[in-house]
């Protein structure tokens, strides 16, 4: 690739008046990325704007094209934006994916209803969630101090026999008469907090890096003339793509409840020791008044997790309060007091069973999340009935279920890993009392999901076998003047099938958030049963019972270690592997391309760089040359060109036509986020722009039509284009086409088309008028 200065060719004077018959074409991959030599079909391009992260770029040829408007009378300057190392890199980054339940939770936010109007209920929903993600946060955490403090500290290193079968904790296990200084079980959690606080420390490093790193560009100022309304709502908001100050509340005030959860575990198991009668008073009092500052710094942590919610109508700078930005501080020096005052010399005291508190925390936090999810789809239900649509997920529903989800990995990830630890530690399972009971059920629900599972998928495929049956008469009919081919037909038809189940994915989600729901409240009754001894009559009962969830543990366990080995594998084959990446890369991209409104350890997103620099590109280009300009994006290209295009001011946008291919604008973000992407969104983005058009395939498994109500839903989506292009051998595809499905767009001569039509309707003056009707649509179920 040939690396010129990095100047913007339309940031100079404009060419004189011929400049403004200038067009643009700048084009957005989609999911994968590429590289900018394959979009623009040229081995040397240029960087005209941009870094390495991501940049503009355009054949060396066309750097001037401005200054040669007489050249390109009859094409467009093709250009490329290159956004793909915002999402891929290092393989070393795959390690966010093990922080998927923040990003899970963070995408329940945004999945909402579309209720405008009412902002105490959205305000409600959005508190709701963020309290969700406060108690993930919570949970990892503790999660980490049941293996650190409970696991090693307490139980092993306190167990001769089991400190013995590890020799690097040798130094804390108690000899009879040669007790080490750190032998004491107090001393001993104060070493083991450093494993949890420093988790939590690394956490908010790797999100105040990742801001600089990612979200901290800045839109592109709105300054409105009389004309133009830039009190405009949803992603067109000035402060939608720039969220520093409420994600700056949530970290100080994640990170002090991470480290709030871990002086409470060291300073609450001393505080319970010094309780005991003829203890020394002293140590007592300052027991007690450890855990009550603990606790009312909890509660201002929670007062700024409620206080955070974002303001998008404006661009907001303004510093955070010195009591929130104090929060992480005041939560370390409590947690060095917690250590100190654990560590302090105990004689008599020794660990035995389980560290004191677990059981009641897990159980807590689980408690506290199911009543959060069910309040949260009451609230969601509420949202959905001011302004019901037929196409939202679950009817409403998607973000309660989605935010289950969420909380359900979380235990399953926290239950998982305790068990592996316990298992590991313990060997013979003969030394240790293991991790908590409901973590140990907990870890025994993943085989019973995965039934679940498998028995979904059966279900779809069998669905899928009958729909490829319907296909197959659907195929003979587009293909009608070809000779008869029972593969290929056949082949055409299996993939229209697989395609569809794109649509099952809401159902999916249902099946797996109810079971979850079901699974974690008999998780619940199990642990609280097996803590009760059971009576004569439901003995034999009760012993088959355990017996089984024995099982089911213990093959959890194993299948959490399995999980995390594949789970870390194939994250680092995506950041490598562009076919890898193209089959998991549209959930992580859609997960990662909103805000950090609701967890602030979330991925980060990498929207707030991408939207900025289309919007900018696009403004001061048009400004600058007066020229035309179509955004033609493909898949997750799409999302990002339309979000850009809302945030152009409306003397911008009469000159910017959009064109999307492979879009799931509708298919995915219009059903699983209706606030923003809805039949309202939509309808507003295609009279926001000048002119617009999408091109879809039924055998894409990710694009489909924008379905807009009315005449403007047949002027935006055109019929289904045919893939593949021939059916059998011609003169001009002598060798078999290949079915296409979500990618090559451009290869169908429709693409080109399409932008010759776009281009037409723009003026250089002012815009066309819109056709009142669909009557330029191609007729029949696909076009050539």
């Amino acid at each position: 690739m040939e690396r010129a200065q990095e100047r913007s060719p339309a940031d100079g004077p404009a060419a004189g008046a011929d400049a403004s018959a200038t067009a643009l074409e700048l084009l957005v991959h989609g999911v994968g990325g590429t590289t900018p030599q394959e979009m623009l079909n040229d081995p040397s391009t240029v960087r005209v704007t941009g870094d390495d992260t991501a940049a503009v770029f355009r054949r060396a040829e066309d750097v001037d094209a401005e200054s040669r408007p007489e050249d390109y009378r009859n094409r467009p300057v093709p250009e490329a934006y290159v956004w793909c190392n915002l999402t891929s890199g290092d393989s070393a980054r795959a390690l966010w994916l093990l922080l998927l339940p923040f990003m899970v939770v963070n995408l329940a936010h945004w999945m909402r209803p579309d209720a405008r109007g009412h902002r105490r209920t959205v305000r409600l929903y959005g508190l709701l969630v963020r309290l969700a993600g406060l108690t993930l946060t919570v949970l990892l955490v503790a999660a980490a101090c049941e293996v650190a403090l409970d696991l090693v500290a307490w139980q092993c290193a306190g167990t001769r026999a089991c400190a013995e079968r590890h020799s690097w904790l040798g130094f804390l296990s108690p000899d009879g008469s040669h007790d080490g200084w750190w032998s004491g079980p107090g001393r001993r959690l104060a070493l083991a907090a450093m494993v949890p606080a420093g988790l939590t420390g690394l956490l908010w490093y790797l999100s105040r890096r990742t801001w600089s790193a990612y979200e901290s560009v800045r839109p592109m100022p709105q300054q409105a003339g009389p004309d133009e309304d830039a009190g405009r709502g949803g992603l067109g908001s000035p402060g939608f793509w720039y969220g520093r100050r409420p994600v700056a509340r949530l970290r100080a005030a994640h990170t002090a409840a991470g480290l709030l959860t871990v002086a409470s575990a060291v300073g609450w198991s001393a505080a319970r020791r010094d309780r005991v009668p003829g203890g020394p008073a002293a140590l007592d009092t300052l027991g007690r008044l450890l855990l009550a500052a603990i606790l009312a710094t909890a509660l201002v942590a929670l007062w700024a997790v409620c206080r955070s919610g974002r303001g998008e109508n404006r661009l907001d700078q303004e510093p955070d309060e010195h009591l929130v930005r104090r929060l992480p501080l005041a939560a370390l020096v409590l947690l060095l007091l917690a250590a100190l005052y654990g560590g302090w010399e105990r004689p008599g005291w020794h660990s035995a069973g389980r560290l004191p508190g677990g059981g009641f925390t897990f159980g807590g936090i689980a408690l506290v999340q199911g009543a959060l999810v069910v309040a949260l789809a009451v609230v969601a239900g509420l949202l959905h009935r001011t302004r019901p649509d037929r196409r939202a997920a679950l009817r409403g529903l998607a973000g309660p279920a989605v935010a289950t989800l969420a909380c359900a990995l979380g235990g399953v990830m926290s239950g998982g890993v305790a068990q592996r630890v316990s298992d590991w530690l313990d060997g013979t399972g003969s030394f240790l009392d293991g991790p908590p009971v409901l973590l140990t059920w907990q870890a025994s629900v993943i085989p019973v999901l995965l039934v679940v599972l498998l028995a979904f998928c059966g279900g779809a495929a069998r669905r899928a076998w009958l729909l490829r049956r319907t296909e197959l008469g659907e195929v003979r009919l587009d293909y009608a003047s070809e000779p008869r081919d029972a593969a290929r037909t056949a082949r055409i038809a299996t993939t229209r099938a697989l395609a569809t189940l794109t649509d099952r994915a809401p159902l999916l989600v249902a099946v797996v958030a109810g079971t979850t729901l079901l699974l974690g409240a008999g998780a619940i009754a199990g642990a609280q049963a097996t803590d009760e001894a059971p009576g004569p009559a439901a003995r034999n009962a009760y012993a088959f019972v355990h017996g089984v969830a024995q099982t089911s543990q213990a093959l959890g366990s194993w299948l959490i270690g399995l999980g995390f080995i594949l789970f870390v594998t194939w994250g680092r084959r995506a950041y490598k592997d562009a076919s890898a990446r193209r089959t998991i890369g549209i959930l992580w991209d859609v997960g990662t391309f909103w805000p950090r409104a609701a967890h602030p350890f979330a991925p980060p997103c990498y929207a707030e760089r991408a939207v900025p620099d289309l919007t900018w590109r696009m403004a001061t280009w048009t400004r600058a040359t007066g020229g035309r300009l179509v955004i033609s994006g493909h898949s997750q290209g799409s999302v990002l060109a339309a979000a850009a295009a809302w945030q152009l001011a409306p003397s911008d946008r009469k000159r910017v036509a959009l064109l999307t291919y492979g879009s799931p604008l509708e298919r995915l973000y219009g059903r699983w986020f209706p606030a923003h992407f809805g039949p309202a969104a939509l309808v507003s983005l295609h009279h926001d722009v000048d002119c617009w058009r999408n091109l879809y395939r039924l055998t894409d498994p990710i694009g489909g039509p924008v379905r807009l109500p009315g005449d403007c839903g047949l002027e935006v989506d055109r019929a289904p284009l045919k893939d593949p292009l021939a059916y059998g051998r011609t003169a001009a595809h002598p060798l078999p086409a290949p079915i296409l499905g979500h990618s090559d767009y451009q290869a169908d001569p429709v693409f080109a088309e399409e932008r010759r039509r776009l281009l037409a309707r723009l003026r250089p003056e002012v815009p066309a008028p819109r056709p009142v009707t669909g009557a330029q649509e191609d007729p029949g179920r696909s076009s050539a």
